[in-house]
């Protein structure tokens, strides 16, 4: 097949169907970090160029949950109608099998981006994380576990009870925005075949 990863920079969900013999693209504004078949630049200019299937990671500063308490200013609304808008255009893109993945939407999102199909959890497939992760998905079965992992919890000084994900994981949006490579295998495998 002919896969496009939309969205990533890190080559992880690419190199996952990549080893499966597909012809899989990963694309992104920023460069690779895994080398590969990367193109550095805007996804919306290749949506349409006969892709078999899409996974794409649309950017979610503007529309996940956390984002509901700072949308304050209108330069942040614009910001917020413009995520909404290139939501839409990677979800009504001409490609037969897609799935979107994106944090839990704030409810303004979640009109906007329609409902999800599936919740899925970094420990569901090998990984001591939690991260609830929802997936869009458009002619794809939904994904099934492959390895359930049972959480580690660490308390803050504080007292408060955090999993791993939370409390030990970088807090930036590039850190967080790596694909577990127990997820991106179990893609590749149910979705890619072979």
């Amino acid at each position: 097949m002919k896969v496009l990863v939309a969205c990533e920079f890190s080559g992880i969900v690419r190199e996952a169907f990549a080893a499966r013999g597909h012809d899989a693209w990963s694309c992104d504004l920023l460069p690779t970090e895994i080398p590969g078949q990367h193109i550095q630049g805007d996804v919306l200019e290749i949506l349409d160029d006969g892709w078999d299937l899409m996974i794409a990671h649309p950017p979610c500063t503007y529309l996940c949950r956390q984002a509901a308490r700072w949308i304050d200013t209108y330069e942040k609304k614009i910001a917020y109608g413009e995520a909404c808008g290139f939501f839409d255009k990677v979800k009504n893109c001409d490609c037969p099998k897609i799935c979107i993945e994106n944090p839990i939407p704030h409810l303004a999102a979640k009109q906007e981006m329609g409902d999800y199909n599936q919740i899925i959890q970094p420990y569901q497939f090998g990984h001591d994380y939690s991260k609830a992760t929802c997936l869009w998905l458009q002619c794809l079965p939904k994904l099934k576990p492959t390895k359930e992992v049972e959480l580690t919890y660490y308390t803050t000084p504080k007292g408060r009870r955090y999993t791993k994900g939370w409390y030990l994981t970088p807090r930036n949006s590039i850190a967080r925005s790596r694909t577990f490579q127990g997820i991106a295998d179990a893609m590749a495998e149910q979705w890619g075949g072979k």
